[in-house]
């Protein structure tokens, strides 16, 4: 099967990936997703051999699209403000102890024992995931405890 010209791809599929993208990410996120799809599928369109599959591609392109979206931190996630027992912010309650660590291993001790956050939420903070989150916390610790061992 011979590749149509790229406009007729897109006007045969954009509905229904809108459609998809909608319900996978709610119809704000949806648009840029969209739009990131149909640019990915135009910069790589000249490079397929055939126009067999074209469907299930651009659903590939979208759906990846969508997991790449839901790992993404949302800008416009807060987070919690939580008591403390001194009346200062739990940050505060921690920077003396935190100051030295690398930033990465600060903020990663920081949210989680600050503010209580796991580490799935860590990892999103720091633009990781929850493993790379955890090994940060451990080695803010492990490098605390050393310190505090001198």
């Amino acid at each position: 099967m011979t590749l149509p010209p790229f406009e007729r791809f897109y006007e045969q599929h954009r509905e229904e990936i809108f459609a998809f993208l909608a319900r996978r990410l709610g119809r704000d996120r949806a648009e840029d997703a969209f739009q990131e799809t149909f640019l990915r599928a135009l910069r790589a369109y000249p490079t397929l051999r055939h126009g067999e599959h074209l469907r299930a591609w651009a659903y590939t392109i979208a759906s990846r699209i969508a997991i790449d979206e839901h790992r993404r931190p949302r800008a416009d996630a807060d987070l919690p403000e939580l008591e403390s027992l001194d009346g200062r912010p739990a940050f505060a309650q921690l920077e003396h102890l935190a100051d030295q660590l690398p930033p990465t291993e600060r903020a990663a001790v920081v949210l989680r024992y600050g503010y209580d956050l796991d580490y799935s939420d860590i990892g999103a903070a720091l633009g990781s995931n929850a493993t790379a989150a955890r090994q940060a916390a451990s080695a803010g610790i492990r490098r605390l405890r050393q310190k505090e061992l001198r």
